[in-house]
């Protein structure tokens, strides 16, 4: 029997969600919560009941999971109540807006048995998992540092559909550099160490547009990242993977590039450069593309938590792993408010 699984928020996010549940095989949607009046045309399109909180969902019925797509300051409250339910969720990123709500929600799963993933859906990505595989299996070398961006422009309508992105917890460092960070430490280990400079000079909102951050690696390497959502530009993940066809691509483009002792990794385009000989500025250097197949890491992501509810898989992505993402986020907003560096 397919599973029954609800969507908690009816979001942008939350509407991806709905999509991926419709093409899945494997469970079916059964219920939609969230309180604003616009998700009621939401339910009507996807044919399912809407509630108006979790707790309504659960006397009416008990879902197999649930997945939480709701604001980032609601995400552990809503955790905390599907594992009070004994009902495993999976949790948009960030896993919390603070370390210790996600901390709590982490132990409060654990201690219950109950199962919580966590939405880095990039994990899920055969891009990154080829990269990974480049990078780990010694192709570069020793890895000695790294440099990503992210950079692009979101319109005026997206703060406006979504108020709360003005306000602290929904800036671009919590809402998209957190999955910057999980695809850096599955690339290049953990971080111990950070420094930071962000700025709110071009929108003025509370929060930041703009962030500027060095990165220490555990084994030694060192790292950049620059950041900002009132770019005009498109070296991005968004804009350079095709994960989303909802964004302008440009597959000529690249957001990362690895570097070690015997090669270099750029990515998405998986061009590998690398010494065949004795490493030296003054040698070419051979350059091939690696292929890997294209997947939506939603789809991917959905099939992963109906395996774990159904005890066949474990989860890709924990909550744990959001846990140590966002160590790392608050490790830079605390950096970038004090001026110094910090360690993770």
């Amino acid at each position: 029997m397919p599973l029954r699984i609800a969507v908690a928020g009816a979001g942008a996010m939350g509407r991806r969600h709905i999509d991926v549940i419709a093409r899945c095989s494997d469970c079916r949607l059964v219920g939609l919560v969230d309180p604003a009046p616009a998700a009621a045309e939401v339910a009507r399109a996807a044919r399912v009941p809407l509630f108006d909180s979790l707790d309504g969902l659960f006397a009416h019925e008990k879902p197999d999971g649930v997945i939480i797509v709701t604001p980032n300051r609601m995400h552990a409250e809503h955790a905390l109540a599907c594992v009070a339910a004994g009902i495993p969720a999976l949790i948009e990123k960030p896993v919390a807006d603070s370390v210790e709500a996600a901390r709590r929600v982490c132990e409060a799963g654990e201690s219950a048995n109950v199962p919580l993933l966590a939405g880095h859906h990039r994990q899920h990505n055969p891009l990154m998992a080829k990269a990974v595989e480049i990078v780990k299996g010694g192709t570069l070398g020793r890895v000695v540092a790294v440099t990503g961006t992210a950079v692009f422009y979101k319109p005026d309508s997206y703060f406006a559909e979504g108020p709360w992105r003005r306000e602290p917890g929904g800036g671009p460092v919590l809402i998209n550099l957190i999955h910057e960070i999980g695809n850096l430490r599955a690339l290049c280990g953990e971080i111990v160490a950070v420094q930071a400079m962000t700025s709110s000079a071009t929108r003025g909102f509370p929060v930041e547009d703009t962030a500027a951050i060095t990165l220490e690696f555990a084994q030694g390497a060192l790292g950049t990242f620059l950041l900002s959502d009132t770019a005009a530009a498109v070296q991005s993940w968004e804009q350079t993977t095709g994960e989303n066809p909802d964004y302008a691509r440009d597959a000529s483009e690249d957001c990362y590039l690895v570097v070690g002792t015997r090669g270099s990794l750029a990515f998405p385009t998986l061009r590998v450069r690398r010494f065949d000989g004795e490493p030296s500025w003054r040698t070419p250097m051979r350059g091939e593309t690696v292929a890997a197949p294209h997947v939506d890491p939603l789809d991917a992501q959905l099939r992963n938590f109906c395996d774990v509810i159904r005890g066949r898989a474990r989860p890709v992505v924990t909550a744990r792993d959001g846990l140590e993402n966002l160590k790392v986020i608050d490790a830079i907003v605390r950096t970038a408010r004090e001026r110094r560096r910090v360690a993770v």
